[in-house]
């Protein structure tokens, strides 16, 4: 009885190893990995390598056989791996048990030292079983730069975070003591998360800093800090995300905002191009009581910028005080210019030209919106006024004008020598002064950005001779890249034909 027992076991152990040693060739069959990229995040300083590794699982009773693992780029890949053992970029007929894993270590070699060097190496290993294909992605910084990790997080109501650095706590990235930072230029910067300059913080970003904003990133100047973005032609301060491929260059939402809070009156954005965001700049009173302070100081002047290609707003205004000029904000999902909740603004020869054109669903919401109050509570809005301005876009009328008068606070709203895309009745000289509408303004290249109009234009876009106008060119002789504008036949837009 007990031989029989003896025997039932060992047989009944012996078909169960048959079983997993057969291997599974089911057409459905796929590998699971610890993860989907391979991150190399480390600041290199000298020609050097790094390497991490990610496992391999095989879920199944039965063993699989991956029938290839390769780079997508071939030979010419620049990173190697190891597998079981044995380095190399191509591998076949490798074999994982049932219920096994197996680990796979990858490792990149690079000289960040060198300026030929792609900034951000990508590749991919591709898997290949049962005519299945699965990638694993592969992602190393190849030249040094200033990187900005979280080191805390907010925590809201529905359970999800907002993480950010504050800025000085990566020293070696900023000059200067106390509150008040110059960033370093020498190297791009880096930011995951959110960069924030703190209360009582001032921050000088000179001309040529370069960010790179990872997804979700962005730069908060909190209430009471304080930020100057002092570029220069030819020089400008970039914000963009981190993926530099060309497929991802008009790709908008890839990282969140620029977002300035109350209680300076010192934040200026001067020579910046900031692309491929959610939001380009947002301009903020804010409340962590439920009640907004008007008394304090909330302002910002955003000169000679551009802001392409947003998810949502170009330049989004919540109650606050803007002064602007030589501005181009172009291709926007919803608004390019949104002013909410009232304020002071003067925007002088600005190009606001909306032709965004992806996704499923066209834009329906025009270009400007203009708004003073929510619900009951109605907010001043002392002076709206728009200088020799181009506003344009794919619709038929790109200006919503929401605006709400109450006993205390009489909005005041005027579009002075402007071209507007616009089916709003124009009738009203206080509001619309010799402003121009109809024809179609025909830009150098809209899908790379560059709304200069081309020439043979001037009957419509130039040849403005109010007095208005001919008082906003002395305010602003130049235009966006430098050309002295003609002061008694005025061109409206961020651009001297």
């Amino acid at each position: 009885m007990i031989r029989q027992l003896v025997f039932i076991l060992f047989f009944g152990l012996f078909i169960l190893s048959c079983k997993k040693d057969k291997i599974k060739t089911d057409s459905d069959a796929k590998l699971t990995f610890s993860t989907d990229t391979v991150f190399f995040d480390t600041v290199f300083t000298t020609l050097g390598s790094s390497t991490r590794n990610f496992r391999v699982i095989n879920p199944y009773s039965n063993k699989l056989k991956i029938s290839s693992i390769r780079f997508e780029s071939g030979n010419s890949s620049q990173f190697i791996v190891n597998v079981d053992g044995a380095q190399g970029k191509d591998f076949k007929d490798i074999e994982i048990a049932a219920k096994d894993s197996m680990y796979i270590f990858v490792q990149v070699n690079v000289n960040p030292q060198n300026p030929n060097t792609p900034f951000i190496i990508r590749d991919k290993l591709i898997f290949e079983i049962n005519g299945n294909t699965q990638i694993v992605n592969l992602e190393a910084w190849g030249q040094n730069a200033y990187y900005h990790r979280p080191t805390s997080a907010i925590k809201f109501k529905d359970g999800t975070y907002l993480s950010y650095s504050i800025i000085g706590e990566l020293s070696n990235a900023v000059t200067g003591s106390g509150n008040n930072f110059t960033l370093k230029t020498d190297k791009p910067h880096v930011v995951f998360g959110y960069l924030v300059v703190d209360s009582a913080q001032k921050l000088m970003v000179p001309a040529g800093a370069k960010f790179f904003m990872s997804y979700k990133a962005g730069l908060w100047v909190y209430s009471d800090g304080e930020i100057k973005i002092k570029g220069a032609l030819g020089n400008e301060v970039t914000f963009n995300s981190t993926r530099t491929e060309p497929e991802f260059y008009n790709e908008p939402g890839q990282w969140d905002r620029i977002w300035i809070n109350e209680g300076s009156t010192g934040n200026e954005i001067d020579y910046a191009i900031i692309k491929n965001g959610f939001v380009g700049v947002q301009a903020e009173l804010t409340s962590n009581t439920g009640t907004l302070t008007l008394s304090k100081p909330r302002k910002l002047k955003i000169t000679n910028t551009q802001i392409h290609n947003m998810s949502l707003w170009g330049l989004y205004s919540f109650a606050y005080n803007i002064y602007g000029y030589n501005n181009v904000i172009s291709n926007c999902k919803d608004n390019g210019l949104n002013i909410s909740f009232g304020g002071n603004y003067t925007f002088l020869h600005c190009t606001f030209a909306n032709y965004f054109d992806k996704g499923d669903k066209p834009r329906t919401t025009p270009n400007i919106n203009i708004n003073n109050y929510y619900e009951d509570l109605v907010l001043p809005m002392d002076s709206c006024y728009f200088g020799n301005c181009i506003i344009d876009g794919k619709l038929d009328n790109e200006i919503n004008i929401d605006l709400k008068t109450n006993t205390s606070y009489t909005p005041s709203l005027q579009f002075s020598n402007s071209w507007l895309k616009t089916t709003i009745n124009l009738s009203d000289v206080s509001r619309f002064i010799e402003v121009k509408t109809g024809n179609t303004i025909t830009y150098i290249a809209k899908e790379s950005f560059n709304f200069k109009p081309q020439t043979g234009q001037n009957n419509f876009l130039k040849n403005f001779t109010g007095s208005k106008a001919l008082l906003d060119v002395i305010k602003v002789p130049q235009d966006l890249l430098g050309t002295n504008r003609n002061s008694s036949l005025v061109t409206v837009g961020a651009y001297e034909f």
